[in-house]
């Protein structure tokens, strides 16, 4: 028998019990409707004249109806006589190539077809000024010389920092329209400093770049829009704090804490810039940022699909899998964390030949003074916690919740 497999052979893995979480969760149910009710409620389309060519920037987060909200803007933009066009707006994701943007776009389902209007993506920046320490400003090529500029984007609380505006439209504005070069800009003095460089940046990009406003969007806790608003340009600033402290109200987390495992069955930057939101892990890739459970150990199982071996994130891990270790590519994690300079992210943790070995190895070494009892939480990934599975020795708490709902009796974790 091999070592590994010796030393972890006794320990026991607990039953466990499938468990509903209840969160409050408004939910828009016309999204279509709910875009041209947001852009008509601050009368922004008159900024567009007849002819104007429009850039409209889009992310490369998996934004609840994404696809829906693009086409509906390029709706909007063609009834008043302009003409649409889409700019990848992600920084250095998608491989930091314009094709690899594209791509990304089209894997969440922007495509040409779908949303009437052709992607111009390109890695072309114009260097449209610079901090007082020096640090350059960029913006995309393709926007800079559009008559009209609309930002798409979710608002929500960032994985590595803490401002008065995070992940959302002036963000987007600062270091997605940025790409790479914009990117590495804003990162250069880490995230120390992020706060307060995407508010100057975006402020000026803003005095460069004829953003006429952007379509901001607010999820619930099961990730579908509760709230959709237009907001422009030169209220950005005043506007989007509020947003993200409605935004951060409605954030799901795991109901139980502290836990001495959380299992995720698959991460990717589809999910989160980390892979793993670490507003629902606790386990942050910086010290700028904090919230969430106490958690021991974590073991990440596998890599999404529309990852496509960004594995960005595995570092948070303490185990992972030999499939998951085989999967990864490493030049599309590699390029995030040189741009972001934070580089644990893409490091490996400890890799076990089994997802068995793996999550007796976490149960192991994570300090429970007994591990029958073993404080285990499993959840898909980090969008999805609606529904999870927890150990059975946290029944009796779930029990004692109204906002828990029991789905099932014990039953032996399934590898």
């Amino acid at each position: 028998m091999k070592i590994i497999e010796q030393l972890l052979q006794d320990i026991p893995i607990p039953r466990m019990v499938k468990i509903q979480q209840k969160f409050h969760a408004p939910e828009i149910q016309d999204v279509a409707g709910a875009v041209h009710q947001a852009i008509q409620d601050v009368d922004v389309l008159c900024r567009i004249s007849v002819g104007d060519r429009v850039a409209i920037a889009v992310g490369s987060r998996g934004v609840a109806d994404i696809p829906i909200l693009v086409r509906e803007m390029v709706k909007a933009v063609k009834s008043v006589g302009g003409y649409p066009f889409i700019v990848p707006a992600m920084g250095s994701h998608g491989g930091a190539t314009a094709e690899g943007q594209r791509e990304v776009l089209e894997q969440l389902g922007v495509t040409e077809e779908f949303i009437g209007a052709p992607i111009f993506s390109s890695m072309d920046v114009v260097e449209i000024g610079r901090l007082p320490n020096g640090l350059p400003i960029y913006t995309d090529k393709h926007a800079f010389e559009a008559d009209r500029v609309i930002v798409i984007n979710r608002i929500k609380p960032h994985t590595a920092f803490r401002g008065p505006v995070e992940s959302g439209l002036m963000k987007m504005i600062t270091i997605g329209l940025g790409k790479q070069k914009g990117a590495d800009a804003a990162h250069a003095y880490s995230f120390k400093y992020m706060a307060e460089h995407v508010l100057e940046m975006a402020k000026a990009v803003l005095s460069k770049v004829p953003i006429i406003f952007g379509l901001g969007t607010i999820e619930n806790a099961y990730d579908r829009p509760s709230k959709i608003v237009a907001v422009p340009g030169e209220k950005l600033e005043e506007v989007e704090p509020q947003l993200l402290l409605e935004a951060k109200a409605l954030m799901p987390r795991i109901l139980f804490d502290p836990i001495d495992v959380l299992v995720v069955d698959e991460i990717g930057k589809d999910i989160s810039g980390d892979g793993m939101d670490p507003n629902i892990t606790g386990r942050y890739a910086t010290p700028y940022a904090s919230g969430g459970p106490e958690v021991s150990r974590i073991v990440a199982l596998g890599l999404t699909d529309k990852t496509h071996g960004n594995a960005n994130g595995l570092g948070l891990a303490d185990m992972t899998t030999r499939k998951t270790f085989e999967a990864i590519e490493w030049e599309k994690g590699y390029a995030n964390a040189l741009t972001s300079t934070v580089v644990h992210v893409v490091k490996v943790p400890m890799v076990l030949e089994t997802e068995e070995l793996a999550v007796k190895a976490a149960i192991k070494t994570c300090n429970c003074l007994e591990l029958d009892k073993v404080r285990l939480v499993q959840i898909h990934n980090t969008l999805h916690i609606k529904e999870i599975w927890i150990s059975e020795s946290l029944l009796p708490e779930a029990m004692e919740r109204e906002d828990i709902e029991i789905l099932s009796k014990p039953e032996l974790l399934v590898f």
